[in-house]
């Protein structure tokens, strides 16, 4: 059965990916794709709709990014947020002006009555919005559905062509009926409405074995969710003609080497080669304090090691790899040339002297989704619900010059970390928590003596996908039992600060 999508024009709108995130909450695969790309590569897909995302610019600025017409014409419905809408206004012959009062924030909808896109919603409806433009005479054919104090021109459609327009944000939480608006648009495209972890897990086996025929796989796992999904995959499309490499790079969390063989090589029986390497990964890191340059060695020096123990797997002409689409997102541009915010050594090729063919399976997929593809393949739910962990491991939490000495110290106080939020039943609740060792040391009294120790900071987070986040507002008691079993239970550390920073304009690491 041929996957059914709708495609999402990205012009650089903050809350793009939270469009394609709701549309797949709804069970319809979306993909994000340039502003510009051809009506004729869009029809070539299985398309069922097109989704204008919002964006900073002005459709008068120069510039400023647009689509092709022909969008329009494609015989599917297109739904226009913010930008988007301003823009298929503007190229099909409205009015767009600057507002005479810009809108930001929350608003009241007027729901007129007919309006196919809005049904369902009260009147007024609560929506967010972010806009300085706004549409002031529609284009011919499209009737006004929807106006606020600000904006009488709030929602337009052309239900004849299946052409709609909204100035709010559906896809944030702060419109309460987003998902009503987004399901009227998705009814409007008539989605079977079956991309699920089933229909996911059916396809992505029959990809593989089409990809890989008869031949053999290796996976780096690193006892993460993302490669554990990916290698199970993979073993389920090809069986033994997989075989996983572990390496231990001592950078892992406490007893981590150990878990990975138990869960993986003794329950799951997946073949694995485990390769000791920690002596090496902190030779080569010896001194080393910029983050991007730990990020490289422990690419490179990863490379190296995993090539030399995936020799021991047989001749094999593919690697698969748990890349998921944020990261994607985050090494390359959708819109266009733009900062990359760090390197991603599982994104974007492989280094010169691999001469695999790369299997990403999951590069399509938000965690979330992996998380249900992983419990249908039988992973269990405190396995697969485990927060994300950074590929160079505990270097990027160890700021500062990387030693065994300090490694020790973190993974210590990590572990109280997390045994602590498990324990106050708010581990599933946050994106990540751990702690990160700072390159300082601090004052400190314990009993009558004077300390010089290091401070460590306590981090955790609160995300839907990773790409935003907000600092968690954990409970004073739980942060007073974390901290006091740290200073108590760690030696090496005399003092803890918690990270009340945002992503943006913070990372949610800290290297």
């Amino acid at each position: 059965m041929t996957r059914e999508q709708i495609a999402i024009l990205d012009f650089g709108g903050q809350y793009t990916q939270l469009i394609a995130r709701r549309l797949r909450e709804l069970q319809v695969y979306s993909e994000i794709l340039a502003p510009d790309t051809s009506p004729a590569t869009l029809k070539a897909r299985p398309l069922k709709g097109v989704v204008l995302s919002g964006g900073p610019d002005s459709v008068y600025a120069k510039g400023a990014p647009r689509c092709h017409r022909g969008v329009f014409e494609l015989g599917v419905p297109v739904l226009g947020i913010c930008y988007g809408m301003q823009l298929m206004g503007h190229l099909l012959g409205g009015e767009v002006v600057a507002a005479g009062s810009r809108e930001f924030g929350p608003a009241d909808l007027v729901v007129r009555n007919g309006s196919r896109l809005l049904r369902g919603l009260p009147s007024p409806a609560r929506v967010w919005m972010s806009h300085g433009d706004s549409i002031q005479e529609p284009p011919q054919g499209f009737s006004v559905t929807g106006s606020t104090t600000n904006t009488p021109v709030a929602a337009i459609e052309d239900p004849g062509r299946g052409l709609f327009g909204i100035q709010f944000h559906p896809e944030v939480r702060h419109t309460p009926d987003g998902m009503t608006v987004l399901a009227n648009f998705v009814e409007a495209c008539g989605c079977r409405r079956d991309w699920n972890a089933a229909s996911f897990i059916e396809e992505a086996v029959s990809r593989i074995r089409e990809t890989v025929g008869d031949g053999r796989v290796v996976c780096a796992l690193s006892g993460g969710v993302d490669s554990a999904v990916a290698a199970l995959l993979v073993h389920r499309a090809i069986g033994d003609r997989l075989t996983c490499v572990f390496v231990d790079n001592g950078l892992l969390r406490k007893d981590e080497a150990a878990q990975v063989r138990r869960r993986f090589a003794e329950r799951l029986t997946l073949r694995v080669v485990f390769a000791d390497a920690s002596r090496r990964f902190l030779a080569k890191l010896k001194g080393v304090s910029d983050p991007e340059r730990k990020r490289k060695i422990i690419g490179r020096e990863f490379i190296q090691v995993f090539k030399a123990a995936a020799r021991r797997a047989g001749k094999a002409g593919f690697l698969a790899q748990g890349t998921l689409y944020p990261d994607v997102i985050e090494s390359t541009s959708v819109r266009g040339p733009s900062a990359v915010i760090k390197s991603h050594h599982n994104v974007g090729g492989l280094p010169r002297g691999m001469k695999f063919k790369l299997v990403e399976p999951l590069r399509e997929l938000f965690k979330d989704e992996v998380r249900a593809v992983g419990v249908q393949l039988g992973l269990d739910e405190e396995f697969v619900h485990r927060q994300p962990f950074p590929g160079p491991g505990l270097a990027v939490r160890c700021l500062g010059p990387v030693s065994r000495d300090r490694l020790d110290i973190l993974r210590e106080v990590d572990d109280v970390v997390v045994t602590e939020v498990k324990a106050a039943g708010l581990y599933r609740a946050l994106w990540q928590s751990f702690a990160v060792l700072l390159p300082v040391r601090s004052v400190g009294v314990m009993g009558d003596d004077r300390t010089y120790q290091y401070a460590v900071a306590v981090r955790a987070v609160e995300s839907a996908d990773g790409m935003t986040a907000d600092w968690a507002r954990l409970p004073h008691d739980l942060l007073a039992r974390i901290s006091n079993r740290i200073v108590n239970e760690v030696r090496g550390v005399n003092r803890v600060v918690y990270d009340v920073s945002s992503k943006p304009p913070s990372t949610i690491e800290w290297e």
